[in-house]
């Protein structure tokens, strides 16, 4: 895998507006975060969120994108236009309030289509429960698959990717982890469905990355890639490499194995504490770059391979330890 797409979150084009758009009144507008984005150095790639982003022809806005010298990955849809959302999108237990979310949701795929992106991600945070005994199980994962699958059948030549998470904003989410998201994509069984990795959420789903990647892998596809980092109790959104670089070295040469050819996203969130977005960016791309070199040193060196085929720990953290910091001497 040589990455050559890299794609980061919008929204976080928004950090410390003052500094952009000394004059803005109210909120940047997508054209105007986007055009602040294609100051980062080597950014390939936006994900637009559906409806946040999209308030004209996608087509046209496609265009206008194109003409920052930025593509479009994918798009991502967000379930907040309707306050009822809050109990579900596509579990709720309103049959017209699910409708509602299904159709949204292909009229998003559609968008995307339009647009010239084949990727539509499904973060399904608002379907699950709260309480005990709020909810019927049996019925709730039902709802699920059904609005998964139907929404995955609307148009096979898009591809349908699930980014699972433990909880937030639900106290538990139906698709809490990778076992979990498999086990409905195996019983959805159509071609076009995988998984997207979010770093953050792997963590606090007290899962290891590369691990998570493996099975993905074997079981599915793996069809998104967000990088970030944290304390593995909550989605932080830090810098890549700022707390778990091992792990997210060892996830980068998981999925160069695994043959993972889409785009590296980063799903950071500058704006929370006022950071400079474009030189955030900036820095993961580095970061990200400097990890490769570090796998491609790993994967030039036997050692590593036949430490791991021992599972001898203390060989693999001198090899890793090597590549990463240089020798001793």
């Amino acid at each position: 895998m040589t990455v050559c797409r890299f794609a980061t979150r919008l929204n976080s084009f928004a950090s410390r507006p003052q500094a952009e758009w000394p004059d803005l009144v109210g909120k940047p507008s997508m054209l105007q975060m986007a055009a602040r984005a294609a100051k980062v150095a080597e950014l390939t790639d936006l994900d637009l969120n559906f409806p946040d982003h999209v308030d004209e022809n996608p087509a046209e806005m496609a265009r206008k994108l194109g003409d920052l010298g930025l593509s479009i990955n994918g798009f991502a849809m967000r379930y907040y236009s309707n306050p009822a959302f809050k109990l579900g999108a596509f579990t709720n237990p309103d049959p017209a309030v699910r409708r509602e979310a299904i159709d949204m949701t292909k009229a998003g795929i559609d968008a995307a289509r339009e647009a010239g992106a084949s990727l539509m991600t499904l973060w399904l945070g608002q379907d699950g429960f709260d309480y005990a005994f709020q909810a019927d199980y049996v019925t709730l994962w039902q709802h699920e698959i059904d609005g998964i699958r139907e929404v995955s059948a609307h148009d096979p030549d898009c591809q349908i990717s699930l980014e699972y998470k433990p909880n937030e904003p639900r106290s538990y989410s139906l698709m809490p982890d990778a076992a979990t998201t498999l086990l409905a994509i195996r019983e959805i069984g159509l071609p076009n469905l995988g998984v997207t990795l979010d770093f953050a959420h792997v963590l606090y789903a007290d899962e290891q990355p590369a691990f998570a990647a493996a099975l993905v892998a074997r079981h599915s596809k793996l069809l998104g890639v967000h990088l970030n980092d944290g304390y593995a109790k909550r989605d932080d959104g830090l810098m890549v490499g700022a707390v778990h670089t091992l792990q997210t070295i060892e996830l980068l040469r998981q999925i160069r194995r695994d043959g993972y050819a889409g785009a590296i996203y980063f799903d950071t969130f500058p704006d929370m504490t006022g950071l400079d977005p474009v030189h955030e960016c900036e820095v993961n791309i580095a970061t990200v770059k400097r990890m490769l070199r570090v796998v491609d040193r790993l994967d030039g060196d036997n050692r590593m391979s036949a430490a791991v085929d021992r599972q001898d720990a203390i060989a693999s953290q001198a090899i890793i330890q090597e590549a990463m910091l240089g020798p001793d001497s």
